[in-house]
């Protein structure tokens, strides 16, 4: 982002000073200044206000993803998220915790247009396009991305062509082999993978561990805008959920990708720098705060939450 651009956007004339941090975020400080949402190359730019030491900060965030008020369920009519508001800017990484049943994986699975869940209200604003209706494909090809829990087997067809067959669908554009060959064998080494499994049927005899991984592997591969990882530390043990954590960390530091990670434990959370963690219980966000409230649950569960 050009912040004269967007300077000259908004009509500010007063002096600034500004530094950019990473691609996402910008920061200006001004004697006085009105809170302003606009648009700008197809993104939702948002002014957020603190101050220090009497300094009045700006920073400008890219929204990637806004949900608002969003209510979805099965389609036997059973409700399970119920005004649900979060949002997520580029480059940020959120935390979703809760209780067993409370509507975790089905926000995950709402956000990626899996047509097992109905949405009765509300809408999902992705790079400021409407995709409430969209298809989990079309959802894709945007941008998104999702880890399954318990990733199936799909036989007949190698993990190296499914990934690649991916990559076309999304781009559009022919996959050059060589050097396709040459980022995957990098990633597989990353993950502490067998170079073998890229050769074998989709997760058809892998363990759970070596599931996950391929998971991973697909994040790595396809660098989505934004990913949504369902549980993908649940059922591993201590080396597998290093090795995927070292692969979302690199994700991160290739795309400067957004990140909601579904999860129990603190572990897989090691290493990456956490915007904001949310609580969600029967299906509604009831708190939201920073890295630091992950750990708080971690040690005292979510009990004061569940009334």
């Amino acid at each position: 982002m050009n912040y004269i651009k967007v300077h000259e956007k908004i009509g500010v004339k007063k002096q600034t000073y500004g530094k950019k941090i990473g691609s996402h975020l910008t920061r200006y400080l001004y004697n006085s200044f009105t809170k302003i949402t606009f648009n700008y190359h197809f993104y939702r730019y948002i002014f957020l206000k603190t101050v220090v030491n009497n300094l009045i900060f700006y920073y400008i965030i890219i929204m990637l993803l806004d949900v608002q008020n969003l209510n979805a369920g099965l389609e036997d009519g059973k409700e399970i998220l119920r005004d649900l508001n979060i949002q997520i800017g580029q480059g940020e990484t959120h935390v979703l915790m809760g209780p067993n049943g409370a509507g975790k994986s089905s926000l995950g699975n709402a956000l990626m247009g899996n047509p097992v869940y109905k949405i009765t209200g509300g809408k999902i604003l992705f790079k400021d396009t409407d995709i409430t209706e969209e298809s989990a494909d079309k959802r894709a090809k945007l941008g998104m991305f999702m880890s399954f829990q318990s990733p199936l087997e799909v036989p007949g067809i190698s993990l190296e062509a499914f990934i690649r067959s991916a990559i076309q669908q999304k781009t559009g554009e022919h996959v050059k082999l060589f050097q396709f060959q040459k980022e995957l064998k990098r990633c597989m080494e990353l993950l502490s993978m067998n170079p073998d499994y890229a050769r074998r049927d989709l997760n058809v005899g892998f363990s759970g561990g070596e599931r996950k991984k391929s998971e991973i592997l697909q994040l790595l591969m396809l660098k989505p805008d934004f990913a949504i990882l369902d549980e993908t530390d649940s059922g591993l043990d201590v080396d597998a959920i290093r090795f995927v954590a070292k692969g979302i960390e690199e994700y991160r530091k290739m795309t400067n990708g957004s990140l909601l990670i579904i999860t129990h434990t603190t572990k897989i959370l090691e290493g990456l720098a956490v915007d904001k963690t949310h609580i969600i219980v029967k299906g509604h966000i009831v708190k939201t705060g920073d890295g630091s409230l992950f750990k708080e649950i971690n040690e005292k569960g979510f009990e004061e939450f569940i009334k």
